[in-house]
């Protein structure tokens, strides 16, 4: 490779990096190309991508960056992961390649300038996918307005149903007096015809 030619995959790596939420770093050991293509596949499906650059190129790249932890991983055949997207779902997505075995096997990562160890990258895909968090959050956000509203409500409700209280007294009393109002009228009705 030239150093042009260099220069130019370490410029687009650090273009990428620039964009990327979380990197990962994982062996890369003996794989087939169908595997690799099995594997970049479902990385694009979770808009994550897989790049395979010497060690010099990916250490000039990460160099001065929020990624630059990533230094200590490398050594040897590795691949670089990149998300720009959800980190979780790249997480779930990595940690599930499990039947590569040896050959796809995680070093570790950087979130948001964090270093990530494979028990922590581990313990981020086994987090609830974003919208149920942002449900959850959400939930615990309306949490309390739905309180006050229930209980600036509550007087009015138990007024309602005071209210609706009275209203079944009086209805049940009201047939009672009422069907005995019809009955006298209907004695004081038929004792005129006879007198």
């Amino acid at each position: 490779m030239r150093k042009e030619q260099k220069t130019a995959l370490v410029g687009e790596i650090a273009e990428h990096l620039g964009r990327a939420s979380i990197a990962l770093v994982s062996e890369y050991r003996g794989m087939t190309a169908g595997e690799a293509t099995e594997v970049r596949r479902r990385l694009r499906a979770v808009r994550g991508e897989l790049r395979v650059a010497k060690n010099t190129l990916i250490r000039r790249a990460i160099k001065d960056t929020a990624f630059a932890a990533l230094d200590d991983k490398l050594g040897g055949p590795v691949g670089l992961i990149l998300s720009f997207a959800d980190p979780i779902e790249l997480a779930k997505t990595v940690t599930g390649m499990r039947e590569l075995g040896d050959k796809f096997k995680l070093r570790g990562g950087v979130l948001d300038g964090k270093p990530l160890s494979g028990e922590e990258i581990q313990a981020l895909a086994a987090l609830p996918p974003r919208e149920a968090i942002l449900a959850q959050l959400l939930g615990l956000i309306m949490a309390p307005a739905t309180q006050v509203v229930r209980l600036l409500n509550e007087p009015g409700s138990a007024l309602a149903r005071v209210v609706d209280e009275i209203g079944k007294k009086n209805g049940e009393a009201a047939p009672a007096a009422g069907s005995a109002a019809p009955a006298d009228a209907a004695a004081g009705e038929t004792a005129p015809a006879n007198g």
